[in-house]
């Protein structure tokens, strides 16, 4: 049996339900992909779908959102709190049972082929797809985001791995790669002040010298009129969510706020969650629907070993 493999993509759309549909729609329409889960947000103006499946299906999968993407947004009109470069902005997967990083790493460069070829849309593979070492970080990649990546485009070092040399119009371009299981994690303050939230995602995120594997950006979340810390931690394992938590909550308290509640995006898997997590973390809409494992099971009831 060939191996399970999970696909995250992200969506630059998370106000308008129809289309939010559309893609819903389009993305579990092949009969072996399984959705698990569509998470969006209106502030972020952006959506995460899971789903899990073979790796046949989940290549039908990706074209399919692809597609429909062209026909819905338009990054020219688009505005949202989080960094993009691309209408389907980014599209990891990620290997679950049976599955190896190589399989989905071939995965990924099928899929970014034909993209390219089919659809016009310039594709850079990012982390165990990258062609490259150095821009394999996806942070690298969404730099200047899609309204700098024409010109950004110019420069030999930024030649897609496939696709033209000049971003889509409307669609601009994808990032799209293979990783291992991280959890997008945010966390609401309680203050409008952004300085505030670009400091103490500065001062956690592992680049500037803060905890080891986690990505944190300070956003506005105009919508709420509050501020929040976006945080992807790609090795739950080596900075657990609760140790991130109290990192940020140690960091607001000194900057006199507090925090209001926090979020998963997505799904988290169960051994990363800590004892009463709901409570612990203040997790907001929080329940089995999104733990990996819940939404993961054979018809017989029986967990999937993910």
């Amino acid at each position: 049996m060939a191996g399970l493999i999970e696909a995250v993509p992200n969506v630059s759309e998370g106000r308008r339900q129809e289309v939010i549909d559309a893609f819903r729609n389009a993305f579990a329409s092949p009969p072996d992909v399984e959705l698990l889960d569509v998470s969006s947000d209106p502030s972020h103006n952006r959506t995460v779908l899971t789903a899990f499946g073979q790796a046949d299906a989940l290549e039908e999968s990706a074209l399919r959102l692809f597609e429909t993407s062209l026909k819905h947004i338009d990054l020219r009109r688009h505005h949202g709190q989080h960094p993009r470069i691309g209408a389907v902005d980014v599209f990891p997967f990620v290997p679950l049972e049976g599955a190896t990083m190589e399989q989905c790493a071939a995965l990924a460069r099928r899929v970014a082929e034909k993209v390219a070829d089919r659809l016009g849309v310039p594709v850079f593979l990012y982390e165990q797809a990258a062609s490259r070492a150095d821009r394999s970080d996806l942070a690298l990649i969404r730099k200047g985001q899609f309204e700098g990546l024409a010109e950004k485009m110019k420069t030999s070092f930024w030649k897609p791995d496939f696709g033209p040399r000049t971003p889509h119009p409307t669609a601009g371009a994808s990032a799209i790669g293979a990783r291992s299981l991280l959890i997008a994690f945010n966390i609401n303050l309680g203050t409008d002040r952004l300085d505030i939230a670009k400091t103490i995602a500065k001062r956690i995120r592992e680049s500037n010298g803060g905890l080891p594997y986690v990505k944190a950006l300070g956003l506005y979340l105009e919508e709420r009129r509050q501020t929040q810390v976006s945080m992807n931690l790609t090795d739950y394992r080596r900075t657990p969510i609760s140790v991130a938590f109290d990192a940020v909550r140690e960091q607001a308290t000194q900057h006199g706020t507090r925090i209001t509640g926090s979020e998963i995006v997505g799904l988290v898997p169960e051994d990363a969650l800590p004892p009463e997590a709901e409570r612990s973390l203040q997790l907001i809409d929080f329940g089995e629907h999104k733990v990996l494992e819940s939404q993961a099971r054979e018809d017989t009831g029986k967990k999937r070993n993910l």
